[in-house]
């Protein structure tokens, strides 16, 4: 295997990208995760 393969092989393992198109429908779910997770915490009585 080359160099150019193997370079080629460790771009295309499906990681994050760079140019992120969905960071607004990640961060509003991450904001829903966390309202979700306070209130279970409050309706057991964890606080």
């Amino acid at each position: 295997m080359s160099a150019a393969t193997a370079t080629l092989t460790r771009t295309l393992t499906g990681g994050p990208k760079d140019d992120d198109d969905n960071g607004l429908v990640e961060n509003i779910a991450g904001w829903v995760l966390v309202v979700v997770v306070a209130m279970l915490v409050t309706r057991l009585g964890l606080v």
